[in-house]
């Protein structure tokens, strides 16, 4: 399936481990704190645990969002803060 992975973690260290698993996982970093990429329904499982072992419950968030291949085409890429050439290219090619 098609995920999501967005987070807010406050401490650097931690959230290099989230990066990390994001990696690992083979997930593509489109933004700072936000990764898509295909994980098998045992992938999004581990992730989470991993994700759950990390963060701190109190101060830190992470979301992963299950999406669907034809509604990732209605996507719009808008501002400064990605290269959207990278990003477009690495959806186009590997999501859709």
């Amino acid at each position: 399936m098609l995920v999501w992975v967005v987070y807010d973690i406050l401490e650097t260290k931690i959230r290099n481990k989230a990066v990390k698993a994001c990696k690992n996982k083979g997930l593509y970093r489109v933004q700072k704190s936000v990764f898509l990429g295909i994980l098998d329904k045992n992938q999004k499982d581990e992730l989470k645990i991993i994700m759950e072992d990390i963060i701190d419950m109190d101060t830190d968030s992470v979301y992963i969002f299950p999406s669907d291949k034809n509604f990732l085409g209605y996507t719009d890429l808008i501002g400064q803060g990605f290269d959207k050439e990278l990003i477009a290219d690495v959806v186009n090619s590997k999501f859709i």
